[in-house]
C-alpha cells in the first residue's frame, strides 16, 4: 500500500499528492431474493453465478430472512458436485448470546447443540427464529478459498435474529468444511417449510 506523499513542507501549500492504493473491494456477483422458497443455491456457473478461483473469499449477505414456519432453523451446506449433493462433510463450533424482551433472561455461551461434528449434515446458522410479521434475521456467511484443492474450506457466520419466544439472539458459527475438493456450490434453505421472503446476495472480496 502507497502512503499519502505531500510534496511541500505545509498541506496547505501541497500541489500533488501521491496515490493510495486500494485495499480490497466487493463485488456484488448475484442477489437471491426468497418467495416461498423451499431452498436458495449458488451454483458456480449457472444463472451469473461465480463461486469458483475468481476469489479467495466469498460473502453472503442475510437481509430479513423471514420463515413460513414458526420455531425454525436456518442452514447451509456445500457442494463438490455443481449442486447434485449437498453433503459435505463438516466440523463446527456455535456461540451464542442473547437477551429477552423483558429484561429477565440473558446468556453468553457455546451452545454445543447446533454444532457439528464430521457431520454431512446441513449446518444450522440460525436458530428458533420467529415467523411473526415482524420477525426475521439478518447476517453474514464468509466462505474461504472454496476453490482450493490443498486445504479445508473455513467459514465464519455472524448473524443477529428475532427468536420465536421475543428474544434477540446473535449467533456466532464457525467451523471447516473438511474436503480438499473444490466447493462449487452452497445451498441455504430452513430446517422445515420455505424460506417466506428475504435477499442473500453474494460478494466476491478481492
Amino acid at each position: 500500500m502507497s502512503i499519502v506523499k505531500l510534496n511541500n513542507q505545509a498541506v496547505k501549500n501541497a500541489t500533488a499528492f501521491g496515490s493510495i492504493s486500494s485495499l480490497g473491494s466487493m463485488t456484488l456477483i448475484k442477489k437471491l431474493t426468497a418467495s416461498s422458497s423451499a431452498t436458495l443455491s449458488f451454483v458456480d456457473g449457472s444463472s451469473g453465478v461465480v463461486l469458483d478461483n475468481t476469489y479467495k473469499e466469498y460473502l453472503f449477505t442475510f437481509k430479513n430472512i423471514h420463515p413460513a414456519t414458526d420455531n425454525v432453523d436456518f442452514t447451509f451446506n456445500g457442494s463438490t458436485d455443481s449442486g447434485s449433493n449437498y453433503n459435505v462433510t463438516k466440523t463446527t463450533t456455535y456461540i451464542e448470546a442473547y437477551h429477552n424482551e423483558s429484561d429477565t433472561t440473558t446468556s453468553l455461551e457455546y451452545n454445543g447443540t447446533w454444532d457439528l461434528a464430521q457431520s454431512t449434515s446441513a449446518q444450522k446458522i440460525a436458530v428458533q427464529i420467529g415467523s411473526d410479521n415482524d420477525e426475521s434475521f439478518s447476517g453474514t456467511l464468509s466462505l474461504f478459498n472454496p476453490s482450493s484443492t490443498t486445504f479445508v474450506k473455513h467459514f465464519i457466520s455472524n448473524i443477529n435474529e428475532y427468536h420465536y419466544s421475543d428474544y434477540t439472539l446473535q449467533a456466532l458459527v464457525s467451523g471447516y468444511l473438511n474436503t480438499t475438493s473444490a466447493i462449487d456450490s452452497v445451498q441455504f434453505k430452513m430446517s422445515s417449510g420455505n424460506i417466506d421472503a428475504g435477499d442473500i446476495c453474494l460478494y466476491g472480496i478481492a
